[in-house]
């Protein structure tokens, strides 16, 4: 329908990575477009997420880089850990990337409309008391961390918190064994935090190489994190000094300053309307969508973490890109969900892509798997005894490479080619006959014999 019928040709909600690529490149083909906010224009990876954490990330590693640098003949008095100074550089930063997104929607002149959007119909969304009518709805507002319900849950946080903390707690007891509970566990334990982390099950980041799991594991541990698997809490206290028990299920007490939660995240799709307007939501509340986003109701589509495919952002930013095209652009556009690589951004990171090794053994049958275990050339001259692993999985049928895994320095950095690689069917072969850059950990990558 044209903008003559409706208010606007796309209504957005939520701005986020997925909604507002979405909503700029359907500008750019010509709709008349607005995008509702009810928070702060960047959504979660900006505001609250993979951005302010990973410069968290790149802050706790000085704590080793400092130490290290001993080694290599830097003398270093004084040293000391300010956290208001990290933290208020990176909410400013924050600030910063938020203004330069609002910027990009304005200049495509995507109307920003301030406050929570509900869906009223296939057309229309209420925001706040005004009411617009739009050819196509888009959903993109996102997840929310998942808060566990038992008796004293309003004492914990969320990562959404933890960049606002008014001071570091001594201790900190961590709840989750996916990737925000091994990356905050590694960021507090930098800053020189006591981390218990608490997971239901005996493993952390299931999605991944059971080797480099293990690998993690065993470094985590060695930095002095505590694991306590199998585990669930019962229920919080708070004694009258601030200081938190966390009564466990085997009747064990933890004594804790903060508590944090990460077990998930949830869609937010809860008040929004969408059913009313004819749109399903499974179990969880996600937005079901087709290969082209689109849900059960014909005007209403959906994109990024709102619809619990895959939870990461450059996926969003390619769903919304992908809709626009397809809706707008009249240029049919599906994502590839096959070959996404993913990091954890942990001490020291780990990635991968592809198939890990046991789904390999389980889809292909005959596969050859080579790694290389070594400790870094930095790292041996530290004194830090930390090995890197590399793994790479491939079909023995066709020597083409199905996965790629690696654990140690830099590992996300390095991995982002590799995945190119794997994701265009190279073979070991091709790998073997590239010449290595000598002396470097990506070397490590061509040498696998």
């Amino acid at each position: 329908m044209n903008a003559s019928e409706h208010s606007y040709d796309l209504l957005v909600i939520g701005a986020g990575s997925g909604g507002v690529r979405a909503a700029r490149v359907a500008a750019a083909h010509g709709a008349k477009v607005a995008i509702a906010e009810e928070h702060r224009i960047g959504g979660t990876c900006v505001i609250r997420g993979c951005v302010p954490k990973k410069l968290l990330v790149y802050g706790a590693h000085f704590a080793e880089d400092l130490e290290d640098a001993r080694r290599f003949g830097w003398e270093l008095q004084g040293m000391k850990f300010d956290w208001p100074i990290l933290r208020d550089n990176v909410l400013a930063e924050v600030d910063r990337l938020s203004g330069l997104y609002t910027q990009t929607l304005e200049s495509h002149q995507v109307e920003i409309l301030s406050g929570r959007a509900v869906v009223t119909g296939a057309h229309g969304v209420r925001i706040g008391d005004r009411e617009v009518q739009a050819g196509i709805i888009l959903v993109a507002s996102g997840a929310r961390p998942h808060i566990p319900d038992f008796p004293g849950y309003e004492y914990g946080i969320t990562s959404n918190e933890v960049f606002h903390l008014e001071r570091l707690p001594a201790r900190i007891v961590i709840t989750g064994g996916g990737y925000i509970a091994n990356e905050f566990a590694g960021v507090f334990n930098e800053f020189g935090v006591r981390v218990t982390l608490i997971n239901r099950s005996d493993q952390i980041l299931r999605a991944y190489d059971q080797q480099l799991r293990e690998r993690l594991l065993q470094i985590s541990m060695a930095k002095g994190i505590q694991f306590l698997f199998n585990a669930a809490i019962e229920r919080v206290d708070k004694r009258a000094d601030g200081v938190l028990e966390i009564c466990m299920r085997d009747g064990s007490v933890l004594e804790a300053d903060a508590l944090m939660f990460a077990t998930g995240r949830l869609p937010n799709t809860e008040g929004l309307g969408l059913q009313e307007a004819g749109v399903d939501l499974d179990e969880q509340g996600a937005v079901q969508v087709d290969l082209d986003n689109r849900s059960s109701c014909p005007s209403i589509y959906a994109v990024g973490d709102v619809t619990n495919r895959v939870q990461l952002t450059p996926v969003a930013i390619r769903e919304g890109q992908a809709f626009a095209d397809t809706v707008f652009g009249r240029t049919p556009v599906r994502v590839d969900y096959r070959c996404i690589p993913a990091a954890v951004f942990s001490h020291p990171p780990l990635a991968g892509v592809g198939l890990t090794e046991s789904q390999a053994r389980n889809t292909l049958g005959s596969v050859k798997v080579y790694t290389s275990n070594f400790r870094p050339m930095k790292n041996t001259l530290a004194g830090r005894n930390e090995r890197a692993l590399y793994k790479m999985i491939v079909d023995a049928a066709t020597d083409r490479i199905v996965g790629a895994h690696m654990i140690g320095p830099e590992a996300p950095e390095i991995l982002q080619m590799v995945a190119v690689a794997v994701k265009a069917g190279m073979t070991k072969a091709q790998f073997d006959d590239c010449v290595a850059i000598h002396p470097t950990m990506a070397e490590e990558l061509v040498l696998m014999k």
